[in-house]
């Protein structure tokens, strides 16, 4: 019973496909979860406690989303979170105390989930995140772009309080891809420091994590939009636009190109009819989905699958694998307590530090890539007004200088507050047409009956009223 596990899937079509969970071994249904669309490496697992998955009502708008995170072992409404703006591909670190998103426009958020805080929000790159992934030890954050650049962020910068106003430091690469980045893997093996990360270029590259120098390239004849590495990290699966799996050897461990091995002819895997959107290894083999509505269970030594899970409700973007214990309720009040991890509600804005001693706290801004170098000067607000009382009375040079540095600092906290409440009044403007466009649409432009003769009301709006729970599948 503890080695089960059970497959987790979802779609980016409507609202109302929901989640699915399958039993691995049988693939029978087990839970349904409502009201649930989201796109490309945008649902992750927390401490295999919680589902999280992002949310983008409007294709294309970077003000109107959702961030959902549903507990696994009781049916209850998810805790629903509305970021400032749209957040797309979602990680988490082992743990679960960090998760980290990426958004259309290029800028990245990073929580502290026990508490909700958000750390930490900046420009990552200059056109949209397509990917996230921390690295294993959870000391770096690693995120890929649609215009092929690849960035690690050291989270010790990103943690970083007192340094709230400028840029994080990052480590820069000596080459790109040169099409988006489809998928970043962090190898576990403590003898190594790499990477690997694939593209629609049709390339697989190898990084060392340390240097960020390349150290080598696979290409292959199709967009690759998938990888993984078996649990030996000895084996590279790819998986490509045209549906086909190829599996290389891979020699990480080795000082010059890791893809230099000897092969009598590429293997590959042939299942799917469309583009392969997720790789993921479990403990009974390799798992693969794809936009043709099916997901694969693979035995890889005879090349041949074992079982076939058909999504009748939509292609496939996001799929994880979490124990079949996880989804089971804990019977025991003092087990729950001592085991259960708490989230909470997560920030649309950073929190001000040290408000109750007049800290002035300004909100770093996202704008370009550009301003990386901008740094701001905070002082205390009590320790300032000190010293110019004490050189006022002599009204010195100091004590004017003083006041102008002082006014000035005012100005420019106004000046960024202003923007951002302008963006949050966007956001609201946006969310608030959106409601009343779907309640002034006439009842046959609405989502699709889910029922017998049943329409959906209330299920696609960004704002609901009514939770609604997971529930056991027929």
């Amino acid at each position: 019973m503890g080695s089960k596990e059970a497959l987790v899937v979802c779609s980016d079509k409507k609202l109302s496909t929901g989640i699915t969970i399958w039993d691995m071994d049988t693939g029978d249904d087990l839970y349904h979860i409502p009201t649930c669309a989201s796109p490309p490496h945008a649902l992750t697992c927390l401490r295999n406690q919680y589902l999280v998955a992002s949310q983008i009502h409007r294709q294309g708008s970077f003000g109107s989303g959702a961030i959902f995170i549903w507990p696994l072992n009781k049916p209850q409404a998810p805790l629903r979170n509305y970021p400032i703006e749209a957040i797309g591909p979602v990680s988490c670190t082992k743990d679960g105390v960090y998760l980290a998103g990426g958004t259309l426009s290029g800028n990245a958020y990073i929580w502290e989930v026990i508490n909700g805080r958000l750390l930490k929000n900046w420009c990552a790159h200059l056109k949209s995140v397509t990917c996230l992934v921390f690295s294993d030890d959870g000391t770096l954050l690693i995120s890929g772009s649609e215009d092929g650049t690849i960035i690690v962020w050291p989270m010790i910068s990103l943690l970083d309080e007192t340094d709230c106003g400028s840029f994080p430091s990052m480590l820069s690469f000596s080459a790109k891809h040169t099409s988006s980045v489809t998928r970043l893997l962090s190898t576990s093996s403590s003898s190594s420091s790499v990477f690997l990360s694939s593209s629609l270029d049709g390339t697989c590259k190898v990084w060392d994590l340390v240097t960020g120098t390349l150290l080598g390239t696979r290409a292959f004849s199709h967009p690759i939009t998938a990888i993984v590495l078996d649990p030996l990290e000895k084996i590279l699966f790819s998986g490509s636009e045209d549906g086909r799996i190829f599996v290389n050897a891979l020699d990480i461990g080795g000082v010059e190109d890791p893809f230099d091995v000897s092969e009598n002819q590429p293997i590959v895997l042939n299942g799917h009819k469309g583009s392969i959107t997720v790789l993921t290894f479990s403990a009974s083999g390799l798992i693969s989905a794809s936009e043709d509505c099916t997901a694969c269970l693979w035995d890889v030594v005879n090349c041949v699958i074992i079982r076939r899970f058909n999504h009748l409700k939509g292609s496939i973007t996001n799929l994880v694998v979490i124990p079949h214990l996880s989804l089971l309720p804990v019977m025991n009040h003092r087990q729950r307590a001592s085991n259960q991890f708490r989230v909470s509600s997560l920030d649309k804005l950073p929190r001000p530090t040290n408000s109750s001693k007049g800290m002035v706290t300004l909100l770093p801004s996202c704008s370009s890539l550009k301003v990386q170098h901008f740094t701001s000067e905070f002082r205390s607000t009590d320790s300032m007004n000190q010293q110019i009382l004490e050189l006022e009375n002599g009204w010195t040079q100091g004590a004017i200088q003083m006041k102008v540095e002082k006014s000035i600092e005012g100005r420019v906290w106004a000046s960024r507050m202003t923007k951002h409440l302008i963006k949050m009044n966007k956001h609201l403007q946006s969310r608030l047409l959106d409601l009343v466009q779907c309640q002034l649409l006439p009842l046959d432009s609405c989502p699709p009956p889910t029922g017998k003769g049943k329409k959906l009301k209330v299920e696609s709006l960004p704002l609901q009223e009514e939770e609604q729970t997971p529930s056991p599948a027929s």
